[in-house]
C-alpha cells in the first residue's frame, strides 16, 4: 500500500511530470486502485449564491469588479431559492451541494445567512460545501458548528506564479484560510487551475504545496481555464490534453487518498480526454449545466459518458 507523504521535493515531482506517459498513467492508476473503486465517481453540484462585484482582481475570473466581462451583478440569493436548487440537485443524483459567493471574505452578517443555507442543505441529507473567500479562525469555527462538511479554497497556481495571476491578496493568505479551516475540523477542498500561463515547474510547485500540507486536502479540484472575454486571460493558451492528464496523474500519485475532481473546463473536454483523466485518478465531477458563471457538461451528456465507461455515480467517504 502506498504510504502518504508530506515531504515531496520539487525535483521528485518534476521527474513524475517527465515520465513516459504510459508509465505515469500506469503508476497513477495502480495507486488509484489501491485506494478507490476505479469505476466509482463522486458527484457534486455547485450553485453561485452571490454573483459578481468581487473586489479581487483574479485575471481569469468574470466576477471581478476590476474586469468588464458583461456579467450582471446579483445580491445573495434568498434561502428558498437555494433550497429549491439543492432539492433539484439531489433529485439528479448529487450527493454534495456546494455554494459559492463572490466575496473577498464574508462579513459576520453574511455568514449568518450562509449558515442557514448550510443547515437546510444538511437537512436534505446532502453533504454541504461552501466557498466564500478568506476566513478568520472564528468564522471557520462557526461554520464547523453549523455542520459544514467541506470548505473550498483553491490555491490556484504556484506561489512563484501567483502574483502574475492575482495582486489583491498574497499566496500566504490562501494558506492561512486553509489552516483555519483544517484547525476547525472542516474538510478542505483545494486545488488549482491549469492554463494560467504557468510552466510545468509551476504545476509541480502548486501540487507540492498541496501534497506537503500536514493533512492532504480531502478534495483536490483540477480546473482547466475557461477563457472569458473581458478578463486579462481571455486569450490565454491552455495546456494540451496530454499535459492536463499528466497533472491529474501526478496529483493522484502525490495525494493517494484525496478525491481528485475534474472541475471547470470539462465542457471543452472530449469523452476520451475525460476517460483518460478517470483512468489517471480523477474520481469526482461537478454535475449540472453551469459552474458558477461558466458552462458545464449537461446531465444527459454525463449520463451517457458514465454509461459508456461503466462508471457508477457514488459518494466516497
Amino acid at each position: 500500500m502506498t504510504q502518504l507523504r508530506h515531504d515531496w521535493k520539487l525535483e521528485e515531482i518534476e521527474n513524475l511530470f517527465s515520465m513516459p506517459f504510459n508509465d505515469l498513467l500506469f503508476k497513477a492508476h495502480s495507486i488509484h486502485r489501491e485506494n478507490f473503486d476505479p469505476n466509482k465517481v463522486q458527484v457534486s453540484s455547485l450553485l453561485n449564491i452571490k454573483t459578481g462585484a468581487c473586489p479581487e482582481d483574479c485575471s481569469y475570473c468574470s466576477q471581478s469588479s476590476k474586469h468588464d466581462s458583461g456579467l450582471e451583478r446579483e445580491s445573495l440569493m434568498q434561502l428558498n431559492q437555494v433550497i429549491s436548487a439543492a432539492k433539484k440537485a439531489k433529485e439528479l443524483g448529487s450527493e454534495r451541494f456546494c455554494m459559492g459567493a463572490a466575496w473577498r471574505n464574508p462579513t459576520d452578517k453574511s455568514l449568518d445567512l450562509v449558515i442557514e443555507m448550510i443547515k437546510e442543505v444538511k437537512g436534505l441529507g446532502m453533504e454541504s460545501c461552501v466557498t466564500l473567500g478568506m476566513l478568520t479562525d472564528k468564522q471557520a469555527e462557526r461554520l464547523k458548528k453549523a455542520g459544514l462538511d467541506y470548505y473550498n479554497h483553491n490555491i490556484d497556481t504556484s506561489k512563484e506564479h501567483y502574483s502574475n495571476v492575482i495582486t489583491t491578496r498574497e499566496f500566504q493568505d490562501r494558506l492561512d484560510t486553509i489552516d483555519h479551516v483544517q484547525k476547525a475540523g472542516i474538510n478542505v477542498c483545494s486545488g488549482g487551475i491549469l492554463g494560467l500561463g504557468e510552466s510545468v515547474e509551476d504545476r509541480a510547485s502548486m501540487l507540492q504545496t498541496l501534497a506537503n500540507m500536514a493533512v492532504h486536502p480531502n478534495s483536490v479540484p483540477i480546473n482547466l481555464l475557461v477563457p472569458i472575454p473581458g478578463t486579462p486571460f481571455e486569450s490565454m493558451d491552455r495546456p494540451s490534453e496530454i499535459d492536463f492528464v499528466r497533472s491529474i496523474a501526478v496529483a493522484r500519485i502525490l495525494m493517494p487518498k484525496s478525491v481528485v475532481r475534474l472541475s471547470a473546463g470539462r465542457n471543452d473536454m472530449s469523452e476520451s480526454m475525460q476517460a483518460m483523466c478517470f483512468f489517471a485518478g480523477a474520481n469526482s465531477v461537478f454535475y449540472g449545466d453551469e459552474l458558477l458563471t461558466t458552462p458545464n457538461v449537461t446531465q444527459s451528456t454525463d449520463e451517457a459518458l458514465f454509461k459508456g465507461l461503466g462508471i457508477n455515480m457514488h459518494q466516497h467517504h
